[in-house]
C-alpha cells in the first residue's frame, strides 16, 4: 500500500508542477546552455586529475576511457552504482545476490580498482567478496572509467584503473530546483524513492538528496525465491559552499546506511528447494544471517585560482562500520570499524605554448579495529604517502602526457613497508578529422592488504576459511595500450588492445584441508600473470534517430610458468558481445511526448572455459544470452516538463543462468537436479519516474 500512496502522491505533485506559471521558452533554453557551459568549464579545470570529460577530452586522451552520461544512467536500470556501469565494454562485477556488486576492469578487481567520490577515494572493506561499495547511485550524475594502471595520479590500488563517479553540478546563479524519482521492479519488489533539492544564491551553493530502497528475495525459474537476497537501503547527501570569482569551497557530508541479508544456499534433502525461515519470500523483513553496513563521509573540497594556475585542496574523513549477525539479531559475531583521513594537495598550471604540468601530494591514514567476538583479519593501522608529476604537451596534431610518482605505504602488521616508482607516458595522433590513433606504456604498482596478508577465519558471506600470507610481495605491472577511433557522419568506432604483465600476481586458491566443516578453505598466494585482450565498438547511425551499437569485450588472463590447472587466473571476466537498436524521437516546441526513445538490446555471455581448476577452486560456466527492453520519454503537459518515464523488461525470455562471476554459483549442489549454485535473477520489470518539483 506505501507505494501504491507514493505513486499517487508523485501523480498530484507532477500535476501540481504543471500548473505552475512557466518562464519564457527562450529564456530556459539559454539558462541550459549557460548551465552545461559552467559544467564543462569546472571540469575542464580538473581535468588533469579526474580524468577526460567531453569528446574534445577524450580525443585528446591517451589512456582508455569509458564515459556513462547522465542521460545513459537515467535510462539505465539497476539494483546499485556498479551494476549500474557493468555493461560497458571492459567492465564487469562480481556479484553476491542482486545487491551487492564489486567492479571489475578488463579481469582485474577488488583493490586492484580505486573508487573515486566526492573528491576522494572511496574507502570502505573492498577486499572482501561480499562488501560493496556503499554509495548511493542517485548521487551519481555520470561516470567516468579509466582503463589500465592509474597509480600516476591516485596511488596504490589503482593498478586495474579508476572508476570517478561525479556528482551533480552546480545550479547556475540565481537557480534552485527540485525533483523526486522513484522505481519500482516486480522481480524482487524493489521500491525507492529519492528527494533532491538544489540551488545558487549570490554564490552559496547547495544540494541535499535523501534516498529509501527496500527489495525482498528475487526470484529465477530453477530455484524460485532465493532466500537471503533481500536488502534495504538508505542514505542522505548534503553539500554547502561558495562559489566566488577566486575559485570555490565545499563542504559534503553523506550517510548511506545498507542491511543486506546473507544468501547461504542451503537446500531441503528433499525437496531440493531454497531453505528459509520466513514464512513469506516476499516480506522485506531481514533474516539471519545478516549484515548491517554504515558509511560516513565528510569532504571539504577546495579550489583557489592563482596566477598562471589552479590549486586544489582536498580533506576527507571516513568512517565504515561493518557488522555481521549470524545466530542473535542483537548481537554481531563480526563487527569491523574503519577509520580513514584522505589528503589530497595539489596544483594545475594553465596551458602556455601547448604546455600544461601538474604536481601534488596524497595519501591517506587508516585505522580499522574489531569490535566483533570473531577476528577474520587483525587490527592495522595504515599510512600513505605519494607524491607526482606530469607533463602535458600539444604539438599541432600530436599529444603528448606523461609523468612519474613515488609512493610508500607502511602497515603496522609486522611493521612492513612497500615503496613504488610508477610512471606513463603516452602519445594521441589525430590523424584527421575523424581518425584518432593513441598509445600508452604505463608502470602499475600495488601493495598487498590486510586480507590477503593477514586473514584466519570464517566470514558467513564469502563461504570459506581464508588464511592469509604475511610475507606476500607487492604487485608490479606493466600495461601497453593500443586505441584507434573513429567517427564519421553514419558511423563510430573504437577499437582498443592491451597487454598487462604483472609480476607477484595475488590471488586465492582452495586448498585441500578443512579447517571448518562444510566450508572450503582457501589460502592467498601469488605468482607472475599477463593479461591480453580487447574491446571493440560500432555504432551505425544511418539517419540521426536510429542508433545500431554492438561492442564486444575479452580478456585472456594467465598465470605463467605453471601446471596445466593452474594456467588461468581466477574470477576472470568471459568474453560478451552486446547489441542495441535503439529508435530515438526528439521534438521540438514542448508536445506532449519528448525526447521519447524506444530500444531492444541483447547481451551474450560466451561460454567460460578458461578458469583456474586447481582443487575446485573455480567451475566453467556455460554461454548465455539475454534479451532486454526499453522504452521512455518526458511528459509535457501546457509545454512543460512534469515527468520523466523509463520503463524496461529484464532478461525478457525468463533465462536461466549464473554469471561467471557470481559467487552464488558456488552454494550447494540441489540432490533432486543436480544443479550447483544459486541462479541469477529471471525476468524483471522496471518502471522509473522523475518528477520536477520546481526549476526557477
Amino acid at each position: 500500500m506505501k507505494q501504491i500512496y507514493f505513486i499517487l502522491l508523485l501523480l498530484w505533485i507532477g500535476v501540481k508542477a504543471a500548473a505552475q506559471e512557466q518562464k519564457n521558452q527562450q529564456n530556459n533554453e539559454h539558462m541550459m546552455d549557460s548551465t552545461d557551459m559552467f559544467f564543462r568549464h569546472i571540469q575542464l579545470n580538473d581535468v588533469v586529475v579526474t580524468g577526460i570529460v567531453g569528446d574534445t577530452k577524450l580525443k585528446h586522451s591517451t589512456a582508455p576511457i569509458s564515459i556513462l552520461s547522465v542521460k545513459e544512467l537515467r535510462q539505465t536500470t539497476s539494483t546499485n552504482i556498479v551494476d549500474a556501469v557493468a555493461h560497458q565494454p571492459g567492465v564487469a562485477q562480481i556479484t553476491t545476490g542482486s545487491g551487492i556488486s564489486k567492479p571489475v576492469i578488463r579481469g582485474l578487481g577488488y583493490n586492484r580498482i580505486i573508487v573515486m567520490n566526492e573528491g576522494v577515494r572511496q574507502e570502505g572493506q573492498q577486499w572482501g567478496d561480499e562488501h560493496g561499495i556503499e554509495i548511493d547511485p542517485q548521487n551519481v550524475n555520470f561516470v567516468e572509467i579509466l582503463k589500465g594502471p592509474a597509480s600516476l595520479m591516485y596511488g596504490s590500488d589503482a593498478m586495474a584503473g579508476v572508476m570517478i563517479l561525479h556528482s551533480a553540478p552546480i545550479q547556475p546563479e540565481g537557480e534552485m530546483k527540485a525533483d523526486v524519482a522513484t522505481e519500482f521492479q516486480t522481480n524482487n519488489g524493489l521500491f525507492d524513492y529519492s528527494l533532491n533539492f538544489a540551488g545558487n544564491q549570490q554564490g552559496f551553493v547547495w544540494n541535499a538528496r535523501f534516498t529509501d530502497k527496500y527489495a525482498h528475495a528475487y526470484k529465477n525459474k530453477y530455484d524460485g525465491y532465493v532466500p537471503g537476497s533481500q536488502f534495504r537501503e538508505r542514505a542522505g547527501r548534503l553539500m554547502i559552499g561558495l562559489n566566488k570569482r577566486w575559485g570555490y569551497s565545499h563542504l559534503t557530508a553523506t550517510i548511506f546506511h545498507q542491511t543486506p541479508s546473507i544468501v547461504e544456499g542451503e537446500r531441503d534433502e528433499e525437496t531440493g528447494q531454497l531453505t528459509s525461515s520466513l514464512s513469506s519470500l516476499t516480506s522485506y523483513k531481514k533474516t539471519l544471517p545478516f549484515q548491517q553496513v554504515y558509511h560516513y563521509k565528510a569532504v571539504w573540497d577546495n579550489s583557489i585560482n592563482i596566477k598562471d594556475g589552479m590549486l586544489k585542496a582536498v580533506v576527507g574523513y571516513q568512517q565504515n562500520r561493518r557488522q555481521e549477525f549470524e545466530d542473535d539479531a542483537d548481537m554481531y559475531e563480526l563487527y569491523f570499524k574503519l577509520h580513514t583521513v584522505n589528503y589530497d594537495l595539489r596544483y594545475l598550471s594553465q596551458e602556455f605554448d601547448g604546455w600544461k604540468m601538474a604536481g601534488g601530494i596524497n595519501g591517506m591514514w587508516q585505522q580499522s579495529l574489531n569490535l566483533g567476538e570473531e577476528i577474520l583479519i587483525p587490527e592495522y593501522k595504515l599510512f600513505d604517502f605519494g607524491a607526482y608529476a606530469t607533463v602535458n604537451k600539444s604539438l599541432g596534431c600530436l599529444t603528448l602526457n606523461g609523468g612519474l610518482r613515488f609512493d610508500n605505504r607502511h602497515l603496522d602488521f609486522h611493521s612492513r613497508n612497500f615503496n613504488g616508482l610508477t610512471g606513463s607516458l603516452g602519445v594521441v595522433w589525430n590523424v584527421g578529422e575523424h581518425l584518432n590513433l593513441r598509445l600508452n606504456l604505463a608502470r602499475g604498482f600495488r601493495a598487498p592488504n590486510m586480507s590477503e596478508q593477514g586473514s584466519y577465519g570464517v566470514h558467513e558471506g564469502t563461504l570459506r576459511f581464508e588464511i592469509g600470507n604475511p610475507d606476500l610481495k607487492p604487485e608490479y605491472s606493466w600495461q601497453a595500450d593500443l586505441g584507434l577511433d573513429f567517427t564519421s557522419q553514419y558511423v563510430s568506432a573504437q577499437l582498443a588492445l592491451f597487454a598487462n604483465r604483472i609480476e607477484h600476481y595475488i590471488f586465492a586458491n582452495r586448498v585441500d584441508r578443512v579447517m571448518e566443516e562444510g566450508l572450503r578453505t582457501y589460502e592467498y598466494t601469488q605468482g607472475d600473470a599477463r593479461l591480453l585482450g580487447f574491446e571493440v565498438g560500432v555504432d551505425f547511425h544511418p539517419i540521426h534517430s536510429i542508433h545500431f551499437q554492438n561492442t564486444f569485450s575479452l580478456v585472456d588472463a594467465r598465470q605463467l610458468h605453471v601446471d596445466k590447472d593452474a594456467r588461468y587466473l581466477p574470477m576472470t571476466p568471459a568474453p560478451r558481445w552486446t547489441s542495441e537498436l535503439k529508435y530515438e524521437l526528439s521534438h521540438h516546441g514542448h508536445k506532449p511526448l519528448n525526447n521519447a526513445y524506444v530500444a531492444f538490446s541483447m547481451e551474450c555471455n560466451l561460454a567460460q572455459n578458461h578458469y583456474y581448476k586447481v582443487d575446485d577452486t573455480e567451475t566453467g560456466t556455460p554461454s548465455y544470452t539475454l534479451f532486454n527492453m526499453s522504452a521512455g520519454t518526458d511528459l509535457n503537459i501546457h509545454k512543460k516538463k512534469v515527468a520523466e518515464i523509463c520503463v524496461t523488461a529484464e532478461n525478457l525470455f525468463n533465462r536461466a543462468y549464473q554469471n561467471h562471476l557470481s559467487r552464488l554459483k558456488y552454494c550447494d549442489t540441489n540432490p533432486l537436479t543436480g544443479r550447483q549454485g544459486v541462479y541469477n535473477m529471471g525476468r524483471n520489470f522496471i518502471f522509473k519516474v522523475i518528477v520536477p518539483i520546481f526549476e526557477n
